[in-house]
């Protein structure tokens, strides 16, 4: 469980706040007793500031269990209305950043691909054609490096759709699935579960002021550490 006095606080102002969420750890409760980050953030604020009763915190996004990286929450209802619109007009920027199987052919190209959800068995399948059901999912990315030792390659990711799964289904169905992601195609799984993708920046702009905010993390330099803190 993540103790309060080791949460990373990347921002904070009066409406929002955005934290580093590490692998392993729910972004939102999901009905089990697992631990997750949103009750861990209002526990933190409610201790911190010393506030009675119910402390309002709303998810904005989520992150997948054993993804890590950027998570933003907010702390009042102008906040979360403010930043839900931006979400929703896809005014925010999301820069995610992978280590994937293989060397990609082309440096730098979108991804287009039409996603539909298998709920049974809780995984998004990518079909280059619209099905009934699916939704277009598209994503530009570039590769920063390759390593040869690893056999892996490094891309920057920056979502220009929003759909669950949506980086790990693509990057799957073109045959250079995440590091450590075998529900998607990978040769083999980290022994903790880690996957080589990581929320690594996001850009948005204040609720009252309307100031462009940006916040990162480092990029690992290889597959299977994880991000640095």
């Amino acid at each position: 469980m993540l103790k309060f006095e080791k949460m990373k606080i990347l921002y904070e102002d009066n409406h929002v706040i955005a934290v580093f969420k590490p692998c392993g750890l729910l972004a939102q409760g999901d009905g089990s007793k697992h631990p997750s980050l949103l009750d861990q953030v209002r526990e933190f604020i409610k201790e911190r500031d010393k506030k009675p009763g119910n402390v309002f915190i709303g998810l904005l996004h989520r992150l997948d269990r054993n993804v890590s990286g950027i998570v933003l929450f907010a702390k009042t209802s102008k906040g979360a209305s403010r930043l839900s619109e931006q979400f929703r007009e896809r005014d925010i920027s999301k820069i995610y950043h992978a280590w994937v199987e293989g060397k990609l052919e082309r440096s730098k190209a979108i991804l287009k691909h039409y996603l539909r959800r298998d709920e049974a068995r809780r995984v998004t399948h990518a079909y280059d054609k619209p099905l009934p059901g699916s939704q277009e999912a598209m994503l530009f990315y570039e590769v920063l490096k390759y390593d040869p030792s690893a056999g892996a390659s490094l891309v920057r990711i920056e979502l220009m759709t929003g759909r669950r799964h949506q980086i790990r289904s693509q990057f799957g169905s073109i045959g250079h699935p995440i590091i450590g992601d075998v529900k998607y195609g990978a040769k083999g799984a980290h022994p903790d579960s880690l996957l080589d993708l990581y929320a690594t920046e996001l850009t948005f702009t204040t609720a009252t002021t309307g100031q462009p905010v940006t916040i990162s993390l480092p990029v690992p330099d290889k597959p299977g550490v994880g991000i640095k803190e």
